[in-house]
């Protein structure tokens, strides 16, 4: 008897099947993610199009039309559901973090994505996402793949879905002529419009994401700087140089009290002999595009994903100099920088005190870098790439005992917390900072058997809610100069100073300069005496101040 029950039952919910055409569907389901997965999209387009409703419904229009166009390709009886439950989903998941945090999915965000690690990209599932995913993206899947898709004649099946593209591309070419003039402007004007369109914004970065993957996968590696020499700062028997780089991670300059903040996050390197430079730039918004960039001879203007990856960068210049350099990584990885050097991954070490959380803080390094500075006996350049203050969780990016500046915020979710507490968690997170750098300072400037210096500077900056955005990676043309001013700071020792004729008075005084990650690459080589055509005089900071002139102009 249940068994007949249950057979009617679900013979009489066959019946009430909806039957429904391929094409239907789609315009159905484009609807739907058109009007719920696009809140910034319509936000945006009522500032863009404020009193001039015509122009609004028309310009929407069209780009509904083209969204069904493309779509349409795949409005097959086989293909449909899985096409638009995919659709659903990435709609889903994008609109989430564009509506929440004002991150757009462009090219650049999803390269980001692609090289993370599963530890820090686990910080973004919270319980507000998987609510989110399940309502208006599971959910309406579920309704797709319950709906029965109509049989229909095997000719007519095959050319509605060619007939569907043909006359909503034509629907869409002729709305938007009605007021192309108006409308090409706004998108000049206005970029970040149709970089919030879900999932056409995600999908076309996929696209390209993929034509630039596909563009290098057989790029051969050109070396740079195979005339590299050691200057004169390398004839005589010398103390041996150590320099230390710090590649920091999501620090932004408008947070260091050295540039002026009133809220005391450098407590330690305030009371040491540095110099902070107040006006530094990043290369990009997100570590994948700014760590490599910094590293290469090319500027911002210039720079590429395929250029970055089939060139050598300059720590591949100090080593064709004699220079032994090291990468130790405390984040996703050398982003193939330190692809031809020793490398050592301290993250995810089972360590009690440093990593706690499946994830290690920047106190990992000072064990083993005390251990390392006293068996130096060569001259070397060793890269540290910091967790720094990369979010959601700011609060993991310190140990308990420096939450200085409270209440701090102690979740991923944003919306919990107010903005004076996320902005506390990420104080926080400078304020560690400022402790390793400068306890990195004090052991180098202990050891009086090497020349010593360091540089730090950050590789992105990072929003904290300002005009609604959160985190980093966004384009760099819309980008917040929260995102892009990083700080930058030196330190030399005595000995340093002395054996590469470095003026520090000289450099201090372009301490206000503006500078960027264009710099660093000819900037360390004139640093480290190292004499080589890809060096520009004009971008080096260390020009103007060698005493020896004859180092400063080769």
């Amino acid at each position: 008897m249940p068994f007949v029950q249950t057979l009617l039952y679900r013979t009489s919910l066959l019946r009430a099947q909806i039957s429904i055409s391929p094409a239907l569907l789609t315009v159905f389901s484009i609807a739907f993610m058109f009007g719920v997965d696009n809140s910034t999209f319509w936000y945006i387009a009522s500032d863009v199009f404020s009193g001039h409703l015509f122009s609004l419904m028309g310009y929407m229009a069209a780009v509904f039309c083209l969204t069904l166009a493309a779509f349409s390709l795949f409005a097959f009886r086989w293909t449909v559901k899985p096409f638009l439950i995919s659709m659903l989903i990435l709609a889903a998941m994008t609109s989430y973090y564009v509506d929440t945090l004002g991150i757009i999915v462009d090219r650049d965000m999803i390269q980001n994505v692609m090289v993370t690690t599963v530890a820090e990209s686990r910080h973004l599932i919270t319980l507000g996402y998987v609510i989110h995913i399940l309502a208006f993206g599971v959910f309406p899947s579920l309704i797709v793949m319950w709906v029965r898709i109509r049989p229909q004649q095997r000719v007519w099946a095959a050319v509605t879905p060619i007939v569907t593209f043909v006359i909503s591309l034509a629907l869409a070419t002729g709305l938007l002529m009605v007021d192309l003039k108006s409308y090409a402007s706004i998108l000049r004007e206005r970029k970040d419009f149709m970089s919030s369109y879900q999932p056409g914004a995600p999908l076309v970065g996929a696209i390209r994401y993929a034509k630039m993957i596909s563009r290098s996968a057989n790029l051969v590696l050109t070396s740079t700087g195979m005339d590299a020499k050691a200057g004169a700062a390398y004839d005589a028997p010398q103390k041996p140089m150590l320099t230390i780089v710090v590649a920091g991670e999501t620090a932004r300059a408008q947070n260091f009290s050295l540039n002026g903040y009133d809220v005391d996050t450098n407590p330690e390197l305030s009371k040491l002999p540095v110099i902070n430079f107040s006006n530094t730039h990043s290369c990009g918004t997100a570590t994948a595009v700014s760590l490599p960039c910094m590293f290469s001879k090319f500027s911002q203007d210039s720079y590429s994903f395929e250029k970055g990856t089939s060139t050598e960068n300059v720590l591949d210049v100090l080593g064709h100099a004699g220079l032994n350099v090291e990468w130790w990584d405390n984040n996703t990885g050398d982003k193939a920088i330190a692809a031809r050097f020793d490398t050592r991954r301290l993250t995810n070490l089972k360590n009690p005190e440093f990593c706690a959380t499946g994830e290690c803080i920047d106190g990992i390094f000072l064990e083993p870098l005390k251990e390392y500075i006293a068996s130096v006996n060569k001259d070397t350049v060793l890269v540290l790439h910091q967790i720094g203050s990369h979010g959601p969780t700011y609060y993991q990016r310190y140990p308990a005992e420096f939450e200085r500046f409270k209440p701090a915020c102690r979740t991923a979710e944003f919306k919990k917390c107010t903005p004076q507490e996320i902005t506390n968690a990420y104080d926080n997170t400078i304020a560690y900072t400022d402790h390793i750098l400068a306890q990195t300072i004090n052991m180098l400037a202990a050891n009086d058997g090497l020349a010593t210096s360091l540089i730090y500077v950050s590789d992105h900056g990072e929003s904290l809610g300002e005009s609604g955005l959160y985190l980093h990676g966004a384009p760099y043309f819309m980008a917040p100069e929260t995102q892009t001013h990083v700080p930058m700071i030196l330190w030399m020792s005595d000995a340093f100073q002395s054996r590469f004729s470095i003026d520090e008075s000289c450099v201090a005084d372009q301490r206000d300069k503006a500078l960027s990650h264009d710099n660093l690459f000819h900037s360390l080589l004139g640093l480290l005496d190292i004499h080589t055509a890809e060096r520009n005089p004009d971008l080096d900071i260390f020009t103007p101040c060698k005493t020896n002139v004859e180092v400063a102009k080769l």
